[in-house]
């Protein structure tokens, strides 16, 4: 089982900036962005996460977002793909970057995890 990241942005220069921090410490780990609407406005595109989530070579996916009309995307993409999909609700960037440091050290998807709650936003 491979673990990679995909990461959806409202704001395209988001989602194209945010691999660029984490290639940093985790230049291993696939990382797949969704940024913007189909037209590249602000929003998010159902279409963008399912190509995001396609294109990532990982068997199994960490799914983080900025604002949640991404997560209903993101919900509604995970029902249609047969990847495992894991979305967290945490701060973006740091719960990505996180997330990318550890699977970069090899640490398993149960401990990625315990070191994402203290990052979870409140409903």
């Amino acid at each position: 089982m491979s673990l990679g990241m995909t990461l959806v942005s409202h704001v395209p220069e988001i989602a194209e900036g945010l691999p660029k921090l984490l290639n940093q410490v985790a230049k291993d780990v696939p990382i797949t962005t969704a940024g913007g609407t189909n037209d590249g406005d602000i929003g998010t595109s159902m279409e963008k996460i399912m190509k995001a989530f396609d294109d990532n070579k990982a068997d199994e996916i960490l799914a983080f977002y900025d604002l949640g009309s991404a997560k209903m995307n993101l919900e509604m993409a995970m029902e249609m793909t047969d990847k495992k999909v894991h979305l967290y609700d945490v701060a973006l960037v740091e719960g990505a970057y996180t997330a990318a440091s550890l699977l970069q050290a090899g640490v398993g998807l149960e401990e990625v995890e315990t070191q994402l709650k203290p990052l979870k936003i409140k409903d």
